[in-house]
């Protein structure tokens, strides 16, 4: 299946300015690759924004796209060493690619930042937040990555 990734990047933006966080908005993009619904996607993936619960640990984009990977390529079985495998090698390949462009995978390297985490609390989405932050760009580059990887993909098939 060929995906249209400008409108899986739109879709993308448009989830994190709507207020969803990095990994929701990626993931989200291409909840409709998985069998669950959209507000299921949003549930499993929230945890992982702000470097998974404002760690600033991965970057939450990196981590949508991680999650992206386990439907595109599925590893359900726990001794499957040969799918695990290919998932993992998914995974590292989108990482990669994201760590080509931006420098980095780790939310508080991309965000400049010098704390190791940061109190729970998230920040209010105001102008100055998205004037600051460069992450809906990041989650545009995450979703971009991901269906450019799926595209692959099915044209080696």
């Amino acid at each position: 299946m060929e995906v249209n990734v400008d409108k899986r990047v739109a879709r993308a933006r448009e989830l994190f300015l709507a207020g969803y966080n990095c990994a929701q908005a990626v993931f989200m993009a291409y909840y409709d690759l998985t069998p669950l619904g959209e507000d299921i996607a949003a549930t499993v993936s929230a945890s992982f924004g702000g470097g998974m619960g404002r760690l600033r640990e991965v970057c939450g984009a990196v981590s949508g796209m991680a999650m992206c990977m386990s439907f595109v390529v599925p590893n359900s079985k726990p001794n499957d060493l040969i799918n695990k495998k290919l998932n993992y090698a998914a995974v590292q390949d989108v990482a990669e690619a994201f760590r080509q462009e931006n420098g980095s995978i780790v939310c508080r390297e991309l965000l400049g930042l010098t704390c190791q985490k940061q109190e729970p609390t998230p920040s209010k989405r105001t102008e100055e937040y998205y004037r600051k932050r460069p992450c809906v760009e990041l989650v545009a580059t995450a979703a971009r990555i991901v269906g450019e990887k799926i595209n692959s993909m099915n044209n080696l098939k």
